[in-house]
């Protein structure tokens, strides 16, 4: 059986409560990368694309990841800046996905979350030019050695290219597993970001 969106202890008005309280939950069952999501873009073309990224900060205005603006899900979002992303989390029976506009977080928010990663982590976000065409495996050690030796002595800043992602959610839907696949969904909407959320529960 899986359990019910808790509403009694916490605000029908404010999903992000409720986000915070499943999130919670998640670190503490979940084995590897609770905050593991699946992000989905669009390229020029209106193709989906999707892939696994990590979500590394979340508040009242939305929920963050970061990239290389030069990737494939970079480009798509100079182009597009809309995405949707789900998280799942197996051990909790449970998931939680959300859409919306997308904006880039502030530099000096950039700034310090790069500088908080490890240093193989900086490294290899100078060494790597992520989505594009690899000639060999020995390319891209060769460009980590170049990087690591480059810095061994100086501060390591951002690369201008590696950027921070903000999706605004205008929609939250928290997903409860159900016996007999009589699943729970509660869905929260607004037209736009300034705008109270509505709630509504959804047929499984």
């Amino acid at each position: 059986m899986g359990r019910d969106v808790p509403t009694a202890t916490q605000s029908d008005t404010n999903p992000f409560e409720t986000f915070a309280a499943w999130f919670a939950e998640a670190e503490k069952s979940e084995i590897n990368d609770p905050n593991a999501m699946a992000l989905a873009t669009v390229d020029a073309s209106g193709l989906p694309d999707v892939r696994m990224v990590l979500l590394k900060a979340f508040d009242s205005t939305g929920f963050v990841f970061y990239s290389n603006a030069e990737s494939a899900k970079g480009r798509q979002l100079a182009g597009n800046m809309q995405a949707a992303a789900v998280l799942h989390w197996k051990s909790l029976r449970r998931q939680i996905r959300f859409r919306g506009p997308v904006s880039q977080v502030s530099t000096a928010e950039a700034d310090a979350y790069f500088a908080s990663r490890p240093l193989q982590s900086r490294i290899g976000a100078w060494a790597s030019q992520q989505s594009r065409p690899l000639e060999s495996r020995f390319a891209l050690e060769t460009a980590v050695a170049k990087f690591t030796a480059k810095h061994a002595l100086t501060p390591l800043t951002r690369p201008p290219y590696w950027v921070g992602y903000r999706i605004v959610p205008l929609a939250i839907e928290f997903w409860s597993d159900g016996a007999f696949r009589l699943h729970d969904r509660i869905r929260y909407f607004r037209q736009a970001d300034t705008e109270p959320w509505s709630k509504e529960r959804l047929y499984p």
